[in-house]
């Protein structure tokens, strides 16, 4: 713990939410003097607190425990520098354009890195009126399956959920320039230029 840093941040994090030491230690259950300490550096919180104290703040424990909060630099609507997360968990599906972290059931989840679309994992787009007919024939098994499909254009991103015993087949609207991405449950993510 940097204690340095944490004390300074539980301070921001106090002011910045209007409260005073008294009040903050109210929701703790400890002596404003314990905060007061706390912030002049003089001891840190309990580790049993530590939850308490980044429910209150809406911040992680880490970065409690680092004492800074490393804000995010934005990268405004590249779609170039779209990431997919996957929870090994429960199976969710996020997205994000920038830096940052990302947790599902209390994972830190990294981002999946794309190859280029294999043998196994090939598909087969057609135009089909208004739509992408996609079809593949890679196993749709429970324990081998594609997860999800996205089609990432220059201004948005369209996510398709697939399941195991589902055909290998989905229609999408089409859209001008992109990418199509499909996750194989045991591979990883694969790319192709449509």
């Amino acid at each position: 713990m940097e204690q340095l840093q944490t004390g300074a941040l539980i301070r921001a994090l106090r002011k910045e939410r209007g409260m005073t030491q008294r009040e903050l230690a109210e929701l703790l259950h400890v002596t404003d003097r314990a905060v007061s300490k706390w912030e002049r550096n003089l001891g840190c919180p309990d580790v049993g607190l530590l939850p308490q104290l980044a429910q209150i703040f809406g911040v992680s424990m880490a970065h409690l425990l680092r004492g800074d909060l490393a804000p995010n630099i934005p990268e405004v609507g590249n779609m170039r520098r779209l990431k997919f997360y996957v929870c090994p968990e429960c199976g969710n599906v996020l997205t994000a354009t920038g830096g940052g972290e990302l947790h599902c059931c209390g994972r830190r989840l990294e981002p999946l890195e794309p190859k280029p679309m294999d043998e196994l994992h090939a598909v087969k787009v057609e135009p089909v009126e208004e739509d992408w007919y996609v079809t593949f024939s890679h196993p749709m098994e429970k324990d081998h399956y594609f997860r999800f499909a996205a089609f990432v254009g220059t201004e948005r991103v369209l996510l398709v959920r697939l399941y195991p015993e589902q055909s290998g087949e989905f229609r999408i609207p089409q859209m001008r320039c992109g990418k199509l991405y499909l996750c194989c449950s045991r591979h990883g993510l694969y790319e192709v230029k449509v």
